[in-house]
């Protein structure tokens, strides 16, 4: 109970300093909401007009500790505000509609890319020296290495423009009403299937290289030897004696993987103009709307500090010294 609180502590300390580099953050960028609406009208709007806009947006004049309170007091709260690019959507709404899309994506798309990475890292390994890990490995270090901007528009110009064979952008058809109906999914399925098939390729290869080298700095280990000397099948030694073992910094990958996925992959989704939380905070940067910047930035962090939390968890439950100790 001692390190559940030492670490909820840590992390509730971690959150508000997060909250607070959100805070001025956006407030260091060059540009102002209100002006760039301003400029938009021509210069049109008087200054009745213009305070009403900060009011309706709620940018308060008021001095920057003020306003930090009332800042803080949102975030605990769940009060967002109303985007200003979206306008008069709350903050909160718009962020859900995005959320939902990400997470089918790179929910999807981290898990696979774990599991896959994994399993090829785990064979190439207990094969190193063979064929097969020179193929995996200079694959995975070619995946790992390619930006994803790049296989984004690989993948867009081969089998959206050329091929013609998936859609080139959104979630789902738009001339579709949504709906849980066949169609409708289907058009979901044909519409993900670039970006995901994107990231599992962009993924894959730095989950199966980390997991590579794991195994390998194991496989001399002298309880592995004990165990091929016990006649143990090799089967058993590969997953219950290297692969366990292997695992630990690997869910370290994981928990940064599954903390970046409520960011969405920023870079993929506004190549495939797909509506997920990475695009909505793209366009949303170009606006300079605050509030969903700052929303977003919020979603980002307590995603990451919560899977670190749950690391911090799991390695208590994959390694008995941890939880001797």
């Amino acid at each position: 109970m001692a390190f559940l609180l030492r670490r909820l502590a840590f992390y509730f300390a971690a959150f508000i300093v997060a909250a607070t580099i959100n805070f001025f953050l956006p407030r260091l960028m060059p540009g102002d909401p209100i002006q760039i609406m301003f400029a938009s009208a021509g210069s049109e709007l008087s200054l009745e007009n213009l305070n009403a806009l900060k009011l309706t947006f709620g940018f308060i004049d008021a001095p920057i500790g003020e306003q930090y309170l009332a800042y803080l007091k949102s975030v605990f709260t769940g009060d967002l505000g109303r985007s200003i690019k979206f306008f008069p959507l709350p903050v909160t709404e718009l962020l859900m509609r995005a959320l939902v899309w990400t997470l089918g994506l790179m929910g999807l798309a981290t898990i696979l890319s774990f599991a896959l990475g994994t399993f090829l890292g785990v064979m190439a390994a207990w094969r190193r020296g063979t064929i097969f890990d020179s193929f995996v490995s200079l694959l995975a270090i070619f995946a790992s290495s390619v930006p994803a901007v790049v296989v984004s528009l690989v993948m867009l110009f081969i089998f959206g423009y050329t091929l013609t064979w998936f859609p080139n952008g959104y979630a789902a058809d738009p001339m579709l009403d949504p709906a849980f109906s066949g169609e409708y999914i289907w058009s979901v399925i044909r519409h993900g299937t670039l970006p995901l098939l994107t990231m599992l390729f962009v993924m894959t290869g730095g989950f199966a290289v980390t997991m590579r080298n794991n195994m390998i700095n194991l496989l001399g280990e002298d309880y592995i030897v004990m165990g091929r000397a016990k006649g143990l099948s090799d089967n058993r030694v590969m997953i219950w004696y290297a692969a366990r073992n292997a695992l630990l910094p690997t869910v370290s990958s994981l928990a940064i993987a599954l903390g970046t996925v409520l960011g969405g992959a920023l870079v993929v989704e506004v190549v495939f103009n797909y509506p997920g939380l990475g695009n909505t905070l793209y366009q949303a940067i170009l606006a300079r709307d605050y509030p969903v910047i700052q929303g977003q930035l919020l979603i980002m962090t307590a995603a990451m500090l919560v899977s670190n939390f749950v690391v911090d968890l799991s390695y208590v439950l994959l390694d008995p010294r941890l939880k001797k100790a």
